[in-house]
């Protein structure tokens, strides 16, 4: 079994919109997920009550699906690939 280790603490995305505004996205992760290897869950960013964006699960080989409804393919793979390849600034 491969285990990935991605981002491992609340990060900002940046997404990219075809239509509509561009929007920063809340990258959570969530250790309690119990269905997936790894699990984001994804908001808003600056608002004082953030709306719920869904959330990414991995799995061991390091497939990921979305949870949700609000963001389209290109924005999932976007956040998808933020949390791939993110590396923390020192």
């Amino acid at each position: 079994m491969i285990t990935h280790n991605y981002l491992t603490r609340e990060a900002k995305a940046f997404v990219k919109r075809k239509s509509g505004p561009d929007e920063v996205v809340r990258v959570v992760p969530d250790p309690t997920h119990k269905k997936a290897a790894q699990c984001y869950q994804l908001y808003t960013a600056f608002e004082e009550r953030p709306d719920d964006l869904g959330c990414i699960l991995f799995d061991a080989q390091g497939f990921w699906i979305y949870d949700g409804d609000i963001l389209s393919i290109a924005e999932q793979e976007q956040v998808a690939d933020f949390i791939i390849n993110y590396v923390e600034r020192i």
